[in-house]
């Protein structure tokens, strides 16, 4: 009996893996239409996602490394001035906000040989340090 009710956790817990990974997996959506008239085909590529971890961001590139699974090789996204960082609500944060080992899902489309991200969500919300600082000045009558 205990040999059975072993079976069936670690049963349960390779499906739960399996899940997780395809649900970090990359999707694409592509759409090809074909000119009845011309006969000219199109290929658009829509804008697709991937869960992941940033690896590495420098604020003076035009690029972050980001990787969709821990055993994978990192993929270099490129941003520009428009792509939006978005805290798990939905609010928008700045670039201060990205940093290594932050869990996050990135919307892009890929444009030539580039992946250009559109938007970047946040899996953590954003940590605000608050400092503040106390002066205490004491007088003699």
């Amino acid at each position: 009996m205990k040999q059975t009710r072993l079976t069936k956790i670690l049963a349960t817990g390779a499906l739960c893996a399996v899940a997780v990974s395809m649900a970090l997996a990359q999707t694409t959506t592509t759409t090809t239409t074909t000119d009845p008239v011309t006969g000219t085909t199109t290929t658009q590529q829509a804008t697709t996602s991937a869960a992941g971890t940033i690896v590495t961001y420098t604020p003076d590139s035009d690029y972050l490394m980001f990787r969709t699974a821990p055993d994978a090789a990192p993929v270099r996204y490129y941003y520009t001035k428009d792509t939006a960082i978005l805290d798990p609500e939905g609010h928008v944060v700045t670039w201060s906000a990205v940093r290594p080992d932050v869990p996050a899902t990135v919307y892009y489309t890929t444009m030539g040989d580039r992946v250009v991200v559109r938007k970047i969500v946040l899996a953590q919300p954003a940590t605000i340090y608050k400092h503040e600082e106390t002066t205490t000045t004491t007088t003699k009558p």
